[in-house]
């Protein structure tokens, strides 16, 4: 009864029907395991810059390390959103062509606002 489906070049080769293997299942968690560090710092953080008024948030962000987290923090929830909707979509939506239009938007729409973000810390940085 321990007979595996699977076909020996299957076996040896170790991916899936979707021929990706787990990168995506693996990726996404270890976007998570980010996220479960930077989001509570962030908001800690967020929290006590908040407290000096508009002047003293600009100058938290202003701050060599506080931005690059925020951009690891930003960049890690928005490649964990794209693995997330890739996933979705690729499982609900039928149509092919519908299917790689979404697919494109949802990167597309991803590195803009990654975009965005970086431009914004950038300037209050710089």
């Amino acid at each position: 009864m321990s007979e595996s489906l699977r076909t020996p070049l299957g076996k040896v080769r170790g991916l899936g029907s979707a021929k990706h293997g787990a990168a995506h299942f693996i990726a996404q968690r270890v976007s998570a395991l980010a996220l479960l560090v930077l989001v509570p710092w962030f908001l800690v953080s967020l929290i006590i810059a908040v407290r000096g008024g508009y002047n003293g948030a600009i100058e938290w962000i202003a701050q060599p390390f506080n931005a690059v987290v925020i951009l690891l923090g930003v960049g890690a929830a928005l490649y964990h959103m794209r693995i997330g909707m890739q996933v979705v979509v690729e499982d609900y939506i039928a149509r092919s062509g519908t299917k790689a239009v979404i697919l494109i938007l949802n990167t597309f729409v991803c590195v803009v606002l990654f975009a965005v973000a970086a431009f914004a810390v950038v300037k209050i940085a710089g």
